[in-house]
């Protein structure tokens, strides 16, 4: 058992917006949904929630589809058309893991920003925050419900828009690198940058947009590793981990 099962202390960010990859819903290298990794995530997250901390999760669906695989040069199929299938494979994801959540005793709530009443409801803030209060996770599905956003814009704007204390962005790799660490053994991590640098580096956190927008209004990121046990639960009480981003005052 690992120490952050430990006794539950109070959360350094009360509430939080945590940014999960379409590769959170499968095993590395492979694609579609593993509900044996599903699973971990959920039981992850529900640590983090008995500290006592607030969840939204906005969820990506690269592990089902990504809107970006077709062009207008490559395929008969619109590029608006393929995000709108990205934002779907969201909600499947959505769906997965709500259920995983539930079977460890979490109360949930799957909100879309695309209308679907017959499996999630619609995305209100107001609602939104409501559930939070209540000690749901809210699960985030469908992007911002407009093509040609990500699923990262999507993240920096319900972390603004739910007043979260920060947005955790869950990656495979332990922060942010100078380099792909995955391809250069001697790429050096960061432990902290600020929001120009990540710009001005090109360092491929978030896409630019996400960054500019937490930029603007001081939203810090942090960036670290989920696969790691007990990550999500360190990160929402403060610990040393994964790379922060913020403004430098």
């Amino acid at each position: 058992m690992s120490s952050a099962e430990g006794p539950a202390e109070s959360p350094r960010y009360p509430r939080v917006v945590l940014k999960l990859s379409g590769e959170s819903f499968c095993r590395a290298g492979e694609r579609g949904i593993s509900m044996e990794e599903v699973v971990e995530t959920a039981r992850q997250v529900h640590q983090a929630q008995q500290l006592g901390c607030q969840l939204a999760l906005v969820i990506g669906g690269g592990n089902i589809l990504r809107g970006a695989q077709f062009t207008h040069r490559s395929t008969a199929i619109q590029e608006a058309t393929a995000h709108y299938m990205g934002m779907l494979a969201t909600v499947i994801n959505g769906l997965a893991l709500q259920d995983a959540l539930e079977s460890l005793g979490c109360q949930t709530r799957l909100m879309s920003a695309i209308r679907m009443d017959g499996v999630a409801e619609a995305y209100i803030r107001r609602r939104a925050r409501r559930h939070l209060e209540k000690g749901r996770i809210v699960i985030l599905a469908a992007g911002t419900g407009s093509p040609f956003v990500t699923t990262d814009t999507a993240a920096a704007q319900r972390a603004l828009e739910l007043e979260a204390a920060i947005l955790l962005k869950a990656t495979r790799v332990d922060g942010v690198f100078s380099d792909d660490p995955e391809r250069n053994p001697h790429a050096v991590m960061y432990t902290e940058l600020d929001y120009h640098t990540v710009l001005e580096q090109n360092l491929r956190v978030m896409d630019s947009t996400a960054v500019t927008q937490c930029m603007e209004h001081k939203m810090p990121i942090l960036v670290f590793n989920f696969r790691k046990d007990g990550n999500i639960q360190r990160a929402v009480r403060g610990e040393r981990l994964g790379t922060l981003i913020h403004s430098g005052d």
